[in-house]
């Protein structure tokens, strides 16, 4: 029997494993990392955006289609990153890998 991420049988661990990788990837200069857009493909790094301020956060548009890829907003105590609009991110990594 094969078993699948989503078999209640299976062995899992829970988010906290992902601690290190996520502090690893969001500690590195974001503006670099490219976007795909889900509403028509194009790929742009993150300087690239069309970036509205003004409102409650920050909107970041695809220069493309001008769909929301990002939506930030920060409040005294949380930060809100909203991806709804990008198919993909990918970041540029430092030589040198993790940390363990």
């Amino acid at each position: 029997m094969v078993t699948t991420p989503h078999d209640p049988g299976s062995a899992h661990l829970d988010g906290n494993v992902l601690a290190g990788p996520l502090r690893e990837l969001f500690a590195v200069d974001m503006t670099s990392a490219r976007t795909e857009c889900v509403g028509c493909g194009q790929r742009a790094a993150v300087a690239e955006l069309e970036t509205y301020l003004g409102g409650p956060g920050v909107v970041a548009r695809c220069p493309g289609c001008h769909a929301a890829v990002l939506r930030y907003v920060r409040t005294p105590s949380t930060a809100y990153l909203d991806l709804r609009g990008t198919l993909t991110m990918t970041v540029p990594m430092p030589a040198g890998g993790a940390e363990s």
